[in-house]
């Protein structure tokens, strides 16, 4: 049973009648428990169990866009932005996961992918994150735990995401993972599960895992590096092809 968390997004508020439009979409999905909004900062928090990417669909369901701002607790969320290593492809990026850790020994995974052929893909995690070949470089499948006869399978194996014909495809699942062991190391989705990929390949994503913000560790608004705001941020992140 999965155990509720928090994520926080920033989102476009006016008004009162701005926040009741987004709560009563967001509490239209079952998992949601609390909704907290902020008009003044524009921020709104979720309590529940409903993946990050659902929520997102449902805030933009009502007009306004949603950044994800952070999931769970300090040094207890990661990212893994999944990009092909295909030189013939030119938008690379395809997909992102988000990993946010729920207690001592279970991680949930949120992994979405959007430009894929149609079919059925593996994603796992990589011993190493060494992605200079693409997946070809980033080792086996990482096995924290060798599973033994009769027992599920390796906790670096993510499950399989079928991809729809329009090249859309999700994963919602939660592991026994501590997200402290996976940082630095990679994930790769590809048809193949094993160590044959082909790095010119534009159906093999790879991706190096880092960490990412807790609730309420993030509340920039304008990129110290760039001088951009996190919403010019994240139109160029949609055209890139960032879910």
């Amino acid at each position: 049973m999965i155990r509720p968390f928090e994520t926080t997004f920033a989102v476009p508020l006016s008004c009162e009648a701005c926040i009741k439009d987004v709560s009563t979409s967001l509490f239209k999905l079952e998992g949601i428990n609390k909704v907290t909004p902020n008009l003044k900062d524009q921020l709104i928090s979720v309590e529940g169990t409903v993946a990050p990417s659902s929520i997102v669909k449902a805030i933009e369901a009502t007009g306004r866009d949603a950044i994800l701002r952070g999931s769970g607790a300090s040094d207890n969320a990661a990212v893994c932005i999944l990009e092909t290593h295909s030189t013939a492809v030119p938008n690379k990026v395809r997909g992102l996961v988000r990993m946010v850790q729920v207690s001592p020994a279970m991680t949930l995974i949120d992994l979405t992918i959007r430009g894929l052929s149609p079919g059925s893909y593996h994603a796992t995690v990589r011993e190493t994150g060494d992605i200079s070949r693409g997946a070809a470089s980033t080792g086996g499948i990482w096995e924290a735990l060798k599973p033994k006869q009769g027992t599920p399978p390796a906790r670096g194996v993510f499950g399989t995401v079928e991809i729809s014909k329009g090249g859309v495809g999700a994963i919602f699942t939660d592991k026994p993972i501590q997200i402290w062991e996976m940082i630095g190391r990679s994930i790769v989705v590809s048809k193949s599960q094993d160590d044959r990929f082909e790095k010119e390949d534009p159906d093999t994503l790879v991706g190096v895992i880092a960490r990412s913000a807790g609730v309420w560790d993030n509340d920039k608004t304008i990129c110290s590096c760039s001088g951009k705001t996190v919403w010019e941020e994240r139109k160029e992140q949609v055209e890139r092809g960032m879910i």
